[in-house]
């Protein structure tokens, strides 16, 4: 596929639209809106009890106050594990000592081009956070088996979430 044109529809602070055309060498041709986004980097924060850290925040989107690992966007110039480090300590206060990079993934390449990046955070140090003025957010930690019911029984419907875990789990 080679992309014959790309003209910009909306352009907002966290994301941008365009209309994208593309033509592969037999003439099958592909016409999308797609959300331009820069990417996002989840922590999985676990600590020396094998909990794991969740933000509760309302999600416009879903009408709903979802539980959640922390995440954020990678600003211009940012790369994906200076945007976690700079995420986890704005929406959580904690520091970690400890990074390791669990898994990236599109989570919906149908018409988001958006790439998140889940790392494990862990030898954690407490501090304040400073969350933006649009965002209250709610921490706490959940054991292994709070968070396997939680997502078993539908509490949790974050997918980056489920993802990060299941990620976290097979690689411990």
């Amino acid at each position: 596929m080679k992309t014959i044109s790309s003209k910009e529809k909306l352009k907002t602070p966290i994301f941008r639209v365009t209309l994208d055309h593309a033509v592969d060498p037999d003439g099958f041709e592909i016409k999308r809106y797609i959300v331009q986004h820069p990417g996002s980097a989840v922590m999985l924060a676990a600590d020396e009890k094998n909990r794991i850290l969740l933000v509760r925040q309302y999600r416009l989107p879903a009408r709903a106050s979802l539980w959640e690992l922390p995440a954020g966007k990678v600003d211009d110039g940012e790369t994906p594990l200076a945007a976690a480090k700079r995420e986890l300590r704005e929406e959580t206060g904690y520091r970690a000592r400890k990074w390791r990079k669990l898994i990236s993934f599109y989570p919906s390449p149908g018409y988001v081009a958006e790439k998140m990046t889940i790392y494990e955070a862990t030898a954690l140090t407490a501090g304040p956070p400073k969350n933006m003025d649009d965002e209250r957010i709610e921490i706490r930690w959940f054991s292994v088996s709070e968070l396997e019911h939680s997502i078993s029984t539908g509490m949790i419907v974050d997918g980056k979430t489920m993802i990060g875990y299941l990620a976290w789990r097979k690689l411990k």
